[in-house]
């Protein structure tokens, strides 16, 4: 019974969404079906715990009782342009179809009513005609008592500013269209998101469509003004973005935010830019390219007011790369950082919102800059004591190979020679792409090492260490961050026995077995070593009959790709059920995994 409810829903939810015309309209209809079992006409609300916001509620925002961040209690109301009866469930009677004027007292924009009769609005709004009528919520009024307070003139001009002289229902108030008010042709401009939410001058409407006879009301959640200027004058005229104002004209975007458009700027104010060092500031101002970039990862494709966002959404940039635009409660977020300090400053061609932090691209960064800004700060650090700064804060075309911190968990941190050699050979000499890299391929470091690419199915590796984040790609240089701590190959797989004390008995095995030549010549051989500890472990008679027939050891050797294993810290790999206890040890023909168990061939079932 249960799946057929469900199924039942699902069916009513893809038939009604054909219905649907606009956004907002399928968010009531969902609205409806979830209150329908309350009675006829009943739309189900969230409203946001401690505030009086209501939404209505859509399928993402139903399951996860959260706007905004925070728990919402879902209530149940009369649909827009019904009302109760007294006895009946449900809300079962229409609402009055009356004038404008007694329609706000209907709806309770009682202030907005009280105002119009000041301001001798009410025989317009009572007479004939066909208006839309933006009226402020009796809550929008509270913070503008200069306003009310001003000539009768001053208030009746704001009221017209939120009227059109025309019946606008909330399928016509299409995404992007403006329309002329009725104080002196000024547009008003409409946002309607895919959320359902729709504005006007980014003030949300909160109740739709409430029809008069001689027109139509939408209440909003603020008051709303006359917008005259484009967003380059809203910059040019506010003294607290002169630094802002310098850098737009130096990047040479004076005129794309002068031309029409629709756009979100995330408008840095002069204490954004003062907590930048000086240094990275000077560089960035002084680069036309790394300018550009900066500024335009400031500013979205599309209009977004705040009251728009009831979410985190991924927003692309005119830089090309994305912006997480949320909230938490009352305020926006920026990558998740409350940094936005006023909003929905509104211009004729987009929206400013001001904030207190510079948002820098990858793009605009240096090598260091990208790595003391991300989870490879230990290896920052370390490339400066080896005294490699030079390559990473200048104009070098080169690819910084960081391996997490995690990486140099249990490992010495000591600026050995050694040491320092090794991360020499984690800068190649070239500006590479993870995504043009190849099975084979070979990079240089700045070390004169050859290093060699593995393309695994899941896995994309330089020798030991593979690639475990997207690219970092700065101002001039790449950055790969990769699992483990790169270790170039020392020679020979045999080479590299020698030269471990852990694989002495293994050694003698192999010489005396006749491998020394095989494990010495080019190929790509998977070895899985057994140390000293392998061999002891044995009981003595397997031992012994090992030694008799060392010709057995080459089970242990496979003549195939090299093999890595790139698994995470505390995971243990097997192979034929015995553990590796290290993998990934490089030579030029392969690779070796050591074991402390030998390893024996499974037995077929």
């Amino acid at each position: 019974m249960k799946r057929l409810t469900w199924f039942a829903l699902a069916f009513t939810l893809i038939a009604t969404g054909f219905a649907a015309k606009t956004p907002y309209q399928a968010v009531l209809q969902h609205s409806r079906i979830r209150g329908r079992s309350h009675g006829p006409n009943v739309c189900a609300m969230q409203n946001i715990q401690g505030s009086d916001k209501k939404y209505f509620t859509n399928c993402k925002q139903w399951y996860h009782r959260k706007i905004c961040g925070k728990p919402t209690v879902v209530t149940y109301e009369c649909c827009p342009g019904y009302e109760k009866v007294t006895g009946e469930k449900g809300c079962p009677a229409a609402l009055p179809l009356v004038n404008i004027y007694k329609t706000l007292g209907v709806i309770g924009a009682t202030t907005t009513k009280m105002y119009s009769e000041r301001a001798n609005l009410q025989e317009e709004i009572e007479g004939p005609g066909s208006f839309t009528f933006f009226a402020p919520s009796n809550e929008a009024w509270e913070i503008l008592d200069a306003l009310v307070s001003n000539v009768n003139i001053e208030l009746l001009n704001a009221l017209h500013y939120h009227m059109i002289n025309k019946r606008l229902t909330s399928d016509d108030l299409k995404h992007g269209a403006s329309f002329p008010s009725m104080y002196q042709d000024l547009n008003v401009h409409i946002q309607h998101y895919s959320n359902g939410v729709v504005t006007v001058n980014c003030a949300r409407l909160v109740k739709t469509d409430q029809h008069a006879t001689n027109g139509i009301v939408h209440v909003v959640d603020r008051v709303i003004t006359a917008i005259t200027n484009n967003v380059n004058s809203l910059i040019d005229t506010d003294d607290d973005l002169d630094t802002l104002r310098t850098a737009v004209a130096a990047a040479g975007l004076t005129s794309l935010l002068e031309n029409e458009g629709s756009y979100t700027i995330f408008a840095p104010t002069n204490e954004a830019f003062e907590k930048i060092p000086p240094e990275t500031l000077t560089r960035i101002l002084g680069d036309p390219l790394a300018l550009k970039d900066l500024l335009n990862y400031h500013i979205l494709k599309s209009l977004h007011c705040s009251e728009s966002i009831v979410a985190g959404t991924p927003m692309e940039t005119l830089q090309g790369t994305v912006l997480e635009v949320g909230c938490d409660g009352e305020e926006m977020t920026i990558n998740g950082k409350a940094i936005v300090t006023q909003r929905d400053k509104l211009g004729t061609n987009g929206v400013i919102h001001y904030i207190n932090e510079l948002l820098i691209p990858d793009s605009a960064k240096t090598l260091m800059e990208l790595a003391e800004g991300s989870v490879v700060t230990t290896a920052s650090k370390l490339f400066k004591d080896a005294g490699l700064t030079d390559h990473l804060i200048g104009s070098e075309a080169v690819t910084l190979l960081a391996p997490l911190n995690d990486a140099f968990k249990d490992k010495s941190l000591a600026m050995t020679p050694d040491m320092k050699k090794l991360l020499r050979n984690h800068i190649l000499k070239e500006r590479f792409s993870s995504k043009n890299l190849y099975h084979g391929q070979e990079l240089e470091t700045l070390g004169g090492v050859k290093l060699r690419v593995f393309v695994f199915r899941n896995s994309l590796c330089i020798e030991n260490a593979c690639i475990a984040a997207d690219d970092k790609n700065g101002r001039f240089a790449n950055m790969f961050i990769i699992n483990k701590l790169l270790t170039p190959p020392m020679g020979t797989v045999m080479d590299l026995l020698k030269a471990d004390d852990r694989f002495s008995t293994l050694v003698g095995i192999i010489q005396r077995a006749g491998l020394t030549e095989l494990l010495n010549k080019k190929g790509t051989y998977t070895f899985f070593a057994p140390t000293n500890a392998a061999f002891s472990a044995m009981p003595p008679a397997d031992l012994s009959k090992l030694m008799s027939n060392v010709s057995c050891v080459t089970i242990c050797v496979r003549k195939a790709d090299v093999q890595l294993f790139p698994f995470q810290r505390n995971t243990t790999v097997y192979v034929n059920r015995v553990p590796v206890v290290e993998a990934d040890l490089m030579a030029t023909n392969g690779v070796v995994h050591a074991v402390d168990v030998i390893v024996k061939p499974l037995r077929k079932p």
